[in-house]
């Protein structure tokens, strides 16, 4: 059954990475449900696979609703458009990448947590500012009026699924320092 949970929810990360550039709405839920299976499995000796709280999934529930929410008020237009969803991807997924370096900086859980959740955040946001600065991303720079609606509906749901991904690896990692 552990692994069958491990399948599903690498999926479910895997459909929701996906859905990034076609159907960004859908892609923090699917991310949320890959972390909800894995803090419900246990191993065979009952433990549970990862040390997943509830807390910890009833805030990434509220964020989760909340960028569902901030994604569906932006203008249709916006919400669908597919242009720079590249750049914002990529510089997410570097930013998680600087973020898991922070293991070389301290053991502390939180703020390996909070380093990845930083970095993350920075890397969209910076992916964006790149895309911003090419042709086709001319029309949601900076002053444009289109900055921040376009920047809510295509950076803030990358950025909250690539870090729920992200939560997943922090305490894969921290886990493995744990025992060695």
């Amino acid at each position: 059954m552990t692994a069958l949970a491990i399948v599903f929810s690498s999926i479910l990360y895997l459909l929701g990475f996906i859905c990034i550039p076609f159907r960004i709405i859908a892609a923090p839920a699917c991310s949320f449900l890959g972390l909800l299976i894995l803090s419900f499995s246990h191993n065979d000796a009952g433990y549970p696979l990862l040390p997943v709280g509830s807390s910890l999934i009833f805030g990434w529930l509220c964020v989760t609703v909340l960028v569902t929410v901030v994604t569906l008020i932006q203008p249709a237009p916006v919400r669908d458009a597919r242009k720079g969803m590249g750049y914002i991807f990529i510089g997410a997924l570097t930013g998680l990448a600087i973020g898991l370096l922070g293991f070389t900086i301290t053991n502390s859980i939180g703020a390996l947590y909070a380093i990845m959740v930083i970095c993350t955040a920075a890397g969209t946001f910076l992916g964006y500012l790149i895309f911003t600065n090419t042709p086709d991303g001319r029309r949601v720079r900076a002053g444009s009026g289109n900055f921040f609606s376009y920047l809510l509906a295509k950076g803030f749901p990358t950025a909250i699924t690539v870090m729920q991904a992200g939560v997943v690896l922090v305490l894969l990692i921290a886990m493995h320092t744990l025992i060695n």
